[in-house]
């Protein structure tokens, strides 16, 4: 079953900018980058830190505790396939933004 969460208007990043999102059970970082939307867990899949603070460079995000670096469209570790953060699909509708959740799925 796949949930469509429409994002709080509020919630939605400007330009270079990120959000903090609850959906249910999830935590999620969704982020903005050169109008393009990203959303992924909230926990790196090394220690389980926040990644919705870390710095963000293009669509690369670094965890603030170890500075394992991600690719925001992928999940995964830059210059890897072992480790990926759990990422979701964005669909845009005009002013409105969508993040497909599947429940049950871990997207790796």
């Amino acid at each position: 079953m796949t949930i469509h969460f429409q994002v709080p208007q509020e919630k939605v990043p400007a330009e270079g900018e990120r959000s903090f999102l609850k959906i249910g059970d999830k935590s999620l970082a969704l982020f903005n980058v050169a109008h393009q939307f990203y959303a992924i867990e909230d926990s790196c899949p090394h220690q389980g830190a926040s990644l919705c603070g870390g710095r963000l460079e293009g669509k690369v995000i670094q965890c603030c505790a170890h500075g394992l670096r991600f690719d925001l469209a992928t999940g995964y570790l830059l210059n890897s396939t072992k480790l990926r953060v759990i990422s979701y699909p964005i669909e845009q509708i005009g002013e409105q933004i969508f993040i497909h959740i599947n429940a049950g799925e871990t997207y790796e």
